[in-house]
């Protein structure tokens, strides 16, 4: 089954380099640069990971992850930054990401942690399942 990724970033070049890197790994990638245009997406579609750079003009990558833990609690999203720093880190775990990853990546420890977050959405979608369904088979009386 494709990984289906959302890439943000705002270095139009970064995006389309990496997003081509990925479909050649058999990843459905969307890519946007505009943090608020992402988040928008993310209502359209389902996505198993989005990986979303730290430091960008219209909205930093703490801001957008808050708002996307919000909307989809359930999206695995895994940091990107040159400007790492162990502070930002820490507070990307608190929030809710999955990973902090230093630019230039590895792309191949960079599948490898999308292929995870693929997995790890789907057993969060499961157990959300197998709660709605308890509760409906409790209200029904059977």
């Amino acid at each position: 089954m494709k990984e289906k990724v959302l890439i943000i970033d705002d270095e139009q070049d970064f995006i389309d380099s990496l997003g081509e890197r990925m479909r050649v790994r058999g990843m459905d990638v969307t890519a946007e640069t505009s943090p608020s245009k992402a988040l928008h997406l993310v209502e359209e579609k389902s996505f198993d990971a989005v990986v979303l750079d730290l430091q960008m003009p219209e909205m930093d990558g703490l801001e957008t992850l808050k708002i996307l833990k919000a909307k989809r609690p359930e999206i695995q999203v895994i940091l990107l930054t040159a400007h790492a720093t162990l502070e930002k880190g820490i507070e990307a775990m608190k929030l809710g990401a999955m990973d902090l990853l230093e630019k230039p990546t590895d792309l191949s420890v960079l599948a490898e942690k999308i292929h995870k977050a693929q997995a790890k959405k789907m057993i969060i979608v499961e157990k959300e399942s197998e709660e709605r369904i308890k509760d409906i088979m409790g209200s029904k009386g059977w």
